[in-house]
């Protein structure tokens, strides 16, 4: 038990440590995304400042008075070279400025922001870098993004209004997706590592069953065969002797399903033969065998049994008993005879074309948490058990019957209910 609570806090703290990588990715991400909104917003707005100094009449008057003046001093001897020359030193500074304002801030292809300019009346004059539907709706949009810019064209006698409305680059736009990009391909990559890790797991944990099965019923053969011979020997010596006949005969019994148990293990890992067969049947003679063994475990309690079909579904009669078997003895042992009414129900329905077996106990009763916990290999909150049984049973219900089996329900104090769910092919 306390190793798969290991294993899950290790489970924990994976899924922490992708929970916070996703969280700092998506961080970092907004910080970069929040500049470049930062620069996007300063370029429109010097696009939108050259704009309105370009269109500026003064300034196309102010070049015209240079010229004129330059022309003017040329003409008039009394006037010195030098400055006429820096007047049109003047004049030519000014044109390189208006290159500057033409060529770099004014070129729509340098700039990838989405704008629409509009006038005072909201009639759009201007595109640029949209690939959408021009309407009310795009311009709505890119309000809610970014304030608009106003743009003044005309001098403080008469001027219009326009207003510059803004989107976000793509390069923003890619930038929103890609937290989530990152973190599907990381998820993507860590399924694929976890899937292959599980089934290596399981790959290792089934040769481990087999060659643990296969050992034990080899160790388990050789004494067996021994203590048959040593019966038939005190037979032999007591023949007049009734009480040592008799118990021969339990001690074959007991030796018998010693050798029925080593022939299970040594079915595991190895192809079971199933067959069309009754469950009654099987299932009445564990429960028979189980309410013999009550006395010895020194328990009250009652079996009580239900069986209201009789179907034929395909079993290792063998193995199934086994696994049954498992079950009733975890219910038995489960169970507090303190309690007033202590019993064990074994129920048996036929759902559509499924058999189901329900074995309900007045036992202790298991955590929802530890609802799957239980038929995972090692796990036992006995003092001295191994864990094995019930991982062993899903074994043989789902791997080898191409069955199901899980807790129905199960409540701390009360008790619970496991459920074996198979498949019929007849209804003989």
């Amino acid at each position: 038990m306390k190793y798969y609570l290991t294993s899950n806090r290790i489970n924990m703290v994976l899924i922490g440590m992708l929970l916070l990588l996703g969280i700092g990715s998506f961080a970092y991400n907004q910080h970069l995304i929040d500049q470049m909104l930062r620069q996007e917003s300063t370029s429109v707005e010097l696009w939108a400042k050259a704009i309105e100094y370009a269109s500026n009449p003064v300034q196309e008057e102010i070049s015209r008075k240079l010229l004129m003046a330059a022309n003017e001093l040329e003409d008039n001897p009394t006037v010195s070279d030098s400055l006429v020359a820096m007047i049109e030193e003047a004049e030519s500074d000014r044109t390189s400025q208006n290159f500057v304002v033409q060529e770099i801030l004014l070129n729509e292809r340098r700039a990838n922001v989405p704008t629409i300019i509009v006038d005072q009346d909201g009639e759009i004059i201007l595109q640029n870098n949209v690939d959408r539907e021009l309407n009310q709706e795009l311009i709505n949009e890119f309000a809610a993004m970014h304030p608009p810019i106003e743009i003044r064209l005309g001098d403080d006698s008469y001027y219009q209004m326009q207003y510059v409305y803004y989107g976000e680059s793509p390069t923003v736009q890619l930038l929103r997706y890609f937290p989530y990009i990152q973190l599907s391909l990381l998820a993507l990559l860590l399924g694929i590592a976890y899937v292959s890790y599980r089934t290596i797991t399981k790959s290792e944990q089934s040769n481990l069953w087999v060659g643990m099965t296969k050992e034990a019923a080899h160790q388990l053969g050789t004494p067996l065969s021994s203590l048959y011979g040593w019966i038939e020997l005190l037979r032999e010596e007591k023949k007049d002797d009734e009480f040592t006949q008799k118990i021969c005969g339990e001690l074959e019994n007991d030796i018998s399903r010693l050798k029925g148990v080593a022939e299970r293990f040594n079915k595991i890992g190895s192809e079971p033969a199933l067959e069309l067969q009754r469950i009654e049947p099987i299932l009445d003679q564990v429960i028979s065998y189980m309410e013999r063994r009550l006395p010895q475990l020194g328990k009250d309690v009652e079996v009580r049994r239900s069986i209201e079909t009789h179907v034929k579904v395909r079993l290792n009669s063998e193995l199934f008993q086994w696994s049954f078997e498992n079950l009733i003895k975890n219910a038995m042992d489960a169970i507090n005879t303190s309690k007033e009414d202590s019993y064990v129900a074994i129920r048996v329905h036929q759902i559509e074309n499924d058999l189901i077996i329900d074995v309900e106990d007045s036992g202790n009763g298991i955590e929802k948490q530890y609802h799957t916990e239980i038929f995972k290999p090692g796990y036992s909150t006995k003092k001295r058990g191994w864990g094995l049984g019930l991982s062993l049973t899903k074994r043989i219900i789902e791997d080898y019957h191409k069955g199901k089996i899980f807790v129905l329900r199960s409540e701390p104090g009360v008790g619970t209910t496991m459920r074996i769910v198979l498949k019929m092919e007849d209804k003989g």
